[in-house]
């Protein structure tokens, strides 16, 4: 599943700029089915602006394509609404009656009807939204009015993708699933015939930590497997993942690491920087592996013993991390104010949506709260890590710990490649809580048996860059050109 998740360092292929308005978003998605080949796309109305005329253009402009690769049948657009609880309500309306006119219109120009009849539900902390979210479609479907002339029959039910987003609802968001499927049976008279339980990898690691998030997948998949088997629904669950190992590591270089971590999931989400800071024939290649590799994973068994003391040992790293990140959340700010943007995004605060936070700190958003870590030198995936890595030793909790999070080793050294051992120290002297992170960087190289830094030139190079950066933050001075350099080098934006 493509995303418009906007973390690319360079330039996409087809474009000019780093920046992609909302009227090139119809170009994008196109290309990625027709030349990068991926069978899915995110329509993303949470928190950004929006083309409502995706239908409209798609088909107006490439009618003998989606003649031959139909929308809804070969290729497949996925609108992730904004969710009514934090965003105005209004535009939750306004999803809908995009639904329901391209069902009309593809219906009338001979094509596959519904073209779109998935939509994510970001957020999802309960049942009852769920049914809410389905239930005000319903009614919206069957409004009647002349003036209207939708085609009520092509499109009378919505399928509903929940996106869980913390640690707590993704390692429960099994229960979710099961008091939906009663609610469903109630409404509807039968079961969906399928579920897609989307796993959010970026907000749980920004709020709780790279090892906790990691577990509670695990934890997820080998549940929703469980449920499968008990309710005879099929479970197609999705996860979402950026390039960076702390918004879920994948590259078009570690397709098999990740297929091979994450067994159980069937779609993973192909952001920015995965499509447009490696080379195009690497891209298609590697998104033609997910699709022969996803299909193949069956989800890790974990015990109810095992699953106890897996969430026991989630605690040893949380409270590290999130004190740490409450306690630099300052520093993280003003650098994250530099990240250049990608998109058109609408306010996440005040009247159009929302703002993250970790304790009683706001935060900026994933991408760009990785990026400004990254940019100082110091990979948010050592925060709270090495700590708690040290107390999982002492208490005989590591074995179990590996035993589930395969790539835990090489998570930590390839992030440990962009730390700067310079600015964390220099840091330290200014906020005593830095000192937490150079006590990680010593119980990771413990652990690992080696040092963490750069090893090849590009590495050198984006050291050199954060130098660079943290002189001119200290001076108050702009960041932004020094941070997409060293964005290229990494290859992705955060």
């Amino acid at each position: 599943m493509v995303s418009q998740h906007p973390d690319h360092a360079g330039v996409p292929y087809w474009h000019s700029s780093t920046f992609i308005e909302t009227r090139h978003e119809t170009k994008e998605c196109f290309l990625s089915f027709s030349e990068l080949g991926a069978s899915e796309y995110m329509w993303d109305w949470e928190g950004k602006l929006v083309d409502e005329s995706v239908m409209e253009r798609m088909l107006s402009e490439h009618f003998a394509y989606f003649k031959d690769m139909q929308l809804g049948r070969d290729k497949f657009i996925t609108f992730r609404l904004p969710n009514p609880v934090v965003e105005t309500e209004f535009r939750l309306g306004r999803t809908f009656m995009g639904l329901l006119s391209a069902a009309t219109m593809a219906k009338q120009v001979g094509l596959h009807s519904p073209p779109l009849f998935e939509v994510i539900l970001p957020m999802t902390k309960s049942a009852e939204l769920m049914m809410d979210v389905q239930e005000a479609f319903s009614e919206i479907a069957n409004l009647k009015h002349f003036l209207f002339r939708f085609d009520s029959e092509s499109l009378k039910y919505v399928s509903l993708i929940p996106l869980f987003e913390d640690i707590q609802t993704i390692a429960t968001s099994d229960e979710i699933l099961r008091e939906y499927l009663k609610r469903h049976l109630k409404r509807f008279g039968e079961y969906p015939h399928y579920l897609r339980p989307f796993l959010a990898r970026s907000d749980p690691a920004l709020n709780s930590g790279i090892v906790p998030t990691v577990l509670a997948i695990k934890i997820a998949l080998s549940r929703y497997k469980k449920l499968q088997k008990e309710t005879g629904v099929k479970m197609y669950p999705i996860l979402g993942c950026a390039s960076l190992p702390f918004r879920g590591g994948l590259t078009p270089h570690n397709v098999e690491g990740f297929a091979k971590e994450y067994e159980g999931i069937r779609t993973a989400v192909i952001q920015s920087a995965f499509r447009y800071d490696y080379d195009k024939e690497e891209v298609i290649h590697a998104i033609a592996r997910l699709e022969k590799l996803l299909p193949e994973g069956q989800a890790q068994t974990v015990n109810s013993a095992d699953e106890k003391e897996l969430l026991k040992a989630s605690e040893l790293f949380e409270p590290l991390y999130a004190q740490t990140i409450e306690s630099i959340a300052e520093t993280i700010n003003a650098v994250a104010r530099h990240i250049p943007k990608r998109r058109e995004r609408v306010l996440h605060i005040g009247l159009f949506g929302y703002s993250r936070g970790v304790g009683k700190v706001k935060l900026p958003r994933a991408i760009s709260f990785t990026g400004a870590l990254y940019s100082l030198g110091v990979p948010p995936e050592i925060i709270g890590t090495g700590r708690g890595i040290a107390r999982a030793q002492k208490e005989g909790k590591i074995a179990l710990i590996e035993k589930y999070y395969l790539q835990l080793g090489d998570d930590l050294d390839r992030s440990g490649r962009f730390l700067n051992k310079d600015n964390l120290q220099k840091l330290a002297k200014e906020n005593e809580a830095w000192n937490g992170v150079i006590e990680d960087t010593a119980a990771i190289e413990a652990y690992l048996k080696k040092p963490l830094g750069p090893k090849t030139d590009a590495e050198k190079q984006h050291l050199k860059l954060t130098d660079k950066i943290y002189k001119k933050m200290v001076k108050g001075e702009t960041l932004g050109k020094l941070i997409e350099e060293a964005a290229r080098l990494r290859k992705s934006l955060g």
